[in-house]
């Protein structure tokens, strides 16, 4: 049985504008690019509503009251060849017999509850007890999906409201609340980045190399940003699995998945909001600077474990979802994340939420895509 891993980050947005430079872009080596595409007007229905199947209520858009249903009515037409709608007989006979974890942040959360729902129209999954992971499993197919919280994918312990206002991580050690089941995993999908927009101290062994937005906290470290310390704990968390699943002596195929843009207008921490109710055009909207560093230290670091990938029986790909994904700020919860937040009339402060989608939603694509990475890897001679 082979591994997959797939892999999703989630920045905010800087201020600046720029594309990304061609050469640090390109996600895709052979076949198509999903990545380039556009969003085209759909009237057909999705497969699941939020009545229909258990949505975690702020992503429960219609439910929660939002009134225009126009962002349910797009699919993304890739430019260089044809995305098929989500077939869940067919992702079901794919994962026969497998288990697949989802590990990371919410954004995490958000793609197996819509490949859940999804599912679910063809076969319903049990609720299973396990220690660690929320766990779901479809007797129909002897499979598994499970979701294992992990934030910064390595070790390291959250800044919280009482207590310390800062992260702290461990950059050289892998996570092991998920990754000490590594060797139970088929398939393992990959989520981290909000979590390193906030102040932080980093770890490399027993020593401090280095900082984020640390000097409010009057440490006297270098601040040596977020750039650095993705790069770090996406290695060391690749590595880990590589090192892991060889030593089982099992041949694995391993897909990287980009990250997904927020989209707020104005700051997240200060009221930002995302109000617009349609796609953006292509040409429109650019990449910005700090989601195109991070989208391209991805695909830097999968390319760089490539070749010794491959001689340990893994084959390392990139599957890339940030463009399509960028084009989609009407997709997401907004104030729509609380039911019926305008029941009232207009409160002073609405909390919205531009970084996790409804369901169902734009999210639903990405699973489509990963279907068809999923149809691609059936006969991969690494598998």
């Amino acid at each position: 049985m082979g591994v997959y891993v797939f892999f999703c980050t989630i920045t905010h947005h800087s201020s600046l504008s720029a594309s990304v430079p061609a050469e640090k872009g390109k996600a895709y080596d052979n076949g198509c690019d999903y990545s380039i595409g556009k969003w085209v007007r759909d009237n057909r229905a999705p497969l699941y509503n939020g009545t229909t199947c258990k949505i975690t209520k702020s992503q429960n858009c219609i439910v929660n009251g939002r009134p225009d249903s126009n962002y349910l009515h797009w699919r993304w037409k890739p430019s260089e060849c044809h995305l098929s709608n989500f077939e869940p007989n067919t992702f079901l006979k794919l994962i026969n017999n497998m288990h697949i974890a989802f590990v990371g942040d919410s954004l995490s959360r958000n793609q197996i509850e819509s490949l859940i729902c999804l599912l679910s129209t063809a076969s319903k999954p049990k609720r299973v007890r396990h220690l660690g992971s929320r766990k779901w499993y479809f007797p129909s197919h002897n499979a598994n999906l499970s979701f294992y919280w992990s934030p910064f994918l390595v070790r390291g312990v959250q800044r919280k409201n009482r207590g310390p206002i800062y992260n702290t991580m461990y950059l050289d050690h892998v996570n092991e609340r998920w990754a000490r089941d590594i060797d139970q995993m088929d398939l393992i999908v990959l989520s981290f980045g909000h979590w390193f927009m906030v102040p932080s101290i980093y770890y490399e062994g027993e020593s401090i190399i280095g900082c984020f937005k640390c000097h409010d906290l009057k440490f006297n470290y270098t601040d040596i940003g977020i750039y650095v310390a993705m790069r770090k704990a996406l290695r060391t968390t690749l590595n880990s699995i590589i090192e892991r699943k060889v030593v089982k002596g099992n041949g694995n195929y391993v897909i990287v998945r980009t990250f997904s843009p927020s989209h707020f207008e104005g700051g997240w921490d200060k009221g930002g909001t995302c109000s617009k109710s349609e796609p953006y055009e292509n040409g429109e909207k650019k990449l910005e600077e700090m989601d195109a560093e991070i989208r391209s230290i991805e695909i830097e670091e999968v390319k760089n474990a490539k070749s010794k990938a491959e001689q340990l029986g893994f084959n390392l790909e990139v599957l890339d979802i940030t463009k399509l994904a960028l084009l989609r700020p009407d997709g997401h919860a907004g104030a729509y994340m609380n039911p019926f937040p305008f029941a009232n009339g207009i409160p002073k402060y609405v909390q919205n939420d531009c970084v996790h989608w409804c369901l169902p939603g734009p999210i639903d694509t990405w699973n489509e895509i990963f279907l068809e990475i999923m149809k691609k890897g059936k006969n991969h001679p690494h598998k």
